[in-house]
């Protein structure tokens, strides 16, 4: 059994609680611990909650819930150290739109009817 501190800062006898990354066949979210300056907007902007913020001031957060990104970006979006997050889609969905033929040289002439 714990005690509960009776004032901040007194010593709580509690365990200690870790978050253990989940296993997933594919990670989509890398990110750079030299770039990253702690500030972990990407925490608070991430849907699906895949983070967990560092115990050490400064540090990268953890990526714990990879599995589960729904690769909408705001993570990517809201970093202010441009690198520092990287987010890789999956190839299903990557979108590569390529025109089904080449746009005409010049628009058609067309005539111009004018009601009388």
């Amino acid at each position: 059994m714990t005690k509960k501190p009776s004032a901040p800062g007194d010593d709580v006898d509690a365990p200690a609680v870790y978050a253990v990354p989940e296993a997933s066949v594919f990670s989509p979210i890398y990110i750079d611990e030299e770039l990253c300056i702690g500030c972990n907007l990407c925490v608070f902007v991430c849907q699906a909650d895949l983070f967990l913020p560092n115990e050490v001031k400064g540090g990268a957060p953890s990526v714990v819930f990879a599995g589960e990104c729904w690769y909408e970006g705001s993570c990517v979006d809201y970093c202010p150290v441009p690198g520092a997050i990287t987010l890789d889609t999956q190839l299903f969905n990557r979108v590569h739109w390529e025109p089904s033929r080449p746009p005409p040289a010049e628009p058609p002439e067309t005539e111009r009817y004018v009601a009388s």
